[in-house]
């Protein structure tokens, strides 16, 4: 009995194989033939499902599909069954008869006549291209095509607080009804929070809008760059493709510095700029790549193949005042933008062993940030620049030789207007030598030419103001009356003392109407 339930089930049944023996016309099958082909389908089918089982296994599942035989039979060889797989669960009926037990699948009976008098199904659309409009005067319209637009404010709340994006309100009672005590006590223990991915996938459009827009900032065609600038700064639907943006930005500084491509370099600031005017954008979290971009181009020792001939100077100039406004406007007591990118200026223009072009860089990042700068970072150390401008190394290079008087024209350019405002006079020619080297000589020449200037602009200023008060000291009274009944215009004297730059002499009776007395004192050269 033992053994009789341990072999049930082991093998297929012969009874099994005649029955499929007579579906496929064969009539009389013997019990040998019918017993070997048994045990030889069984060892077949356990192989596969032993092969099946290892794919339910490895897809760590307890059920086994109907893929998982089909993979078992590619294993082997052998071509799979299609057409067995199915989402609902396929019953097998059980029936039994003159000895014979059978499991089949029970096939619906389908009514020909009603799938023949069924409607027929609508074709599918064909295939056609709809436009709509992006921007209209660089406005995105609300259509269901276009992605929404996200306000600044939105963009500054998602950079502050990162989770307010994944902050999703609790739903509401569909029907209305109170929430059982059930549903309230399996909310309260869920406490799982799934960080949501961030995606930033672009339309097509988008894609393309992005390739036209880039290649067009860093191509060769001017009107094609200028039209690409306006519309960076002016668009307000770019904040999906921001993170790009910027790290095009990056990416192209990194490998131009390398390559020594000035123009380049001069393109990409560009971009930065223009994205800086944009007023719908919110760079902050995009810093990062921004700011060492920028501070590359103010700072680095080298932007150009020929450094004695190529004007690298007007792109660190342009570099600064981006750093000045980046810090102008993104500076907070939380970041201290300001404050750590006058620090790495200031190292800059502290070490000996800096570049001259990365001096004067640090020198112009300095000045752009304001006057109290100048006078607490800058002037205190022109003295040791002035002795490094004199030393042999870079009397003798012409390279140095360039850059030192680059230097020298730009301390004097931003420390006159300081230094007029605190050293009063007389100015001593030996105290700004004393106090800045060989550079206080042209700082000294250039802060008397200042002095001189303002005292004749303001003599210039009070003989003008004189000038016009007396133009406007004018007594009169009438000549001549007329009794006609046409209204004619009355006819002043008019005594006073012209300015010398007057065509009529002084002291000389001048007849004019009553219409022309008003232009005739606003302009007194007249």
């Amino acid at each position: 009995m033992g053994e009789i339930e341990v072999n049930y089930g082991s093998t297929l049944p012969t009874e099994s194989l005649k029955v499929i023996a007579e579906s496929v016309g064969i009539g009389n099958l013997s019990d040998d033939a019918a017993k070997e082909i048994s045990d030889s389908a069984t060892y077949r089918l356990k192989l596969v499902l032993q092969e099946s089982k290892k794919f339910m296994m490895h897809s760590n599942r307890c059920k086994l599909l109907p893929s998982d035989i089909d993979n078992a039979l590619k294993v082997f060889g052998i071509e799979p069954i299609y057409g067995f797989h199915a989402k609902d669960h396929i019953p097998f009926r059980y029936a039994s008869g003159g000895g014979r037990e059978l499991h089949f699948i029970d096939d619906k009976d389908i009514d020909l006549i009603e799938f023949v008098n069924a409607p027929l199904a609508k074709l599918p659309l064909e295939i056609s291209i709809r436009c709509h409009w992006l921007a209209i005067d660089g406005v995105q319209p609300t259509v269901p095509e276009n992605p929404p637009s996200v306000s600044k404010d939105v963009q500054k709340l998602e950079c502050v607080d990162p989770l307010n994006k994944l902050k999703k309100p609790i739903d509401k009672e569909v029907s209305g009804r109170p929430s059982t005590g059930k549903a309230q006590k399996l909310r309260n223990v869920e406490t799982v929070h799934v960080k949501q991915l961030a995606t930033h996938e672009l339309s097509v459009e988008q894609q393309l809008y992005y390739k036209e827009i880039t290649e067009a900032c860093v191509g060769s065609d001017e009107s094609r760059r200028a039209e690409a600038l306006q519309s960076l700064a002016s668009d307000p639907g770019l904040h999906e493709m921001l993170p790009r943006m910027c790290t095009f930005i990056a990416e192209g500084v990194k490998v131009n510095v390398v390559q020594n491509n000035l123009a380049l370099l001069i393109y990409l600031m560009r971009m930065v700029k223009a994205l800086l005017d944009n007023p719908a954008l919110y760079l902050e979290k995009y810093l990062h790549e921004i700011i060492p971009s920028v501070v590359t181009c103010v700072v680095s020792k080298q932007l150009c193949m020929r450094p004695e001939i190529d004007n690298h100077w007007a792109l660190r100039d342009f570099a600064s005042r981006l750093m000045a406004q980046i810090c102008k406007m993104f500076n907070t007591p939380t970041n201290n933008v300001q404050t750590r990118i006058t620090r790495v200026f200031t190292n800059a223009t502290n070490s000996d062993k800096t570049a001259l072009p990365s001096v004067y860089g640090a020198l112009e990042g300095l000045a752009e940030l304001g006057t109290e700068t100048i006078k607490v970072f800058v002037i205190p150390r022109v003295r040791m620049i002035s002795d490094r401008l004199d030393s042999p190394e870079v009397t003798q290079n012409n390279v140095d030789r360039i850059s030192g008087n680059q230097i020298k024209h730009l301390l004097c350019k931003i420390l006159t207007p300081v230094l007029k405002i605190t050293h009063s006079p007389p100015d001593s020619l030996d105290e700004y030598k004393k106090e800045f080297g060989s550079v206080g000589v042209q700082l000294h020449a250039a802060v008397c030419k200042a002095r001189t200037t303002t005292i004749i602009q303001s003599t210039s200023n009070q003989t003008v103001t004189q000038t016009n008060t007396q133009s406007r000291t004018v007594i009169g009274r009438p000549v001549a009356a007329t009794t006609s009944n046409t209204v004619n215009p009355q006819k002043y004297v008019l005594m006073s003392q012209r300015p010398v730059v007057a065509q009529t002499p002084p002291n000389k009776t001048v007849y004019i109407t009553q219409q022309n007395i008003k232009s005739e004192f606003q302009d007194p050269s007249n």
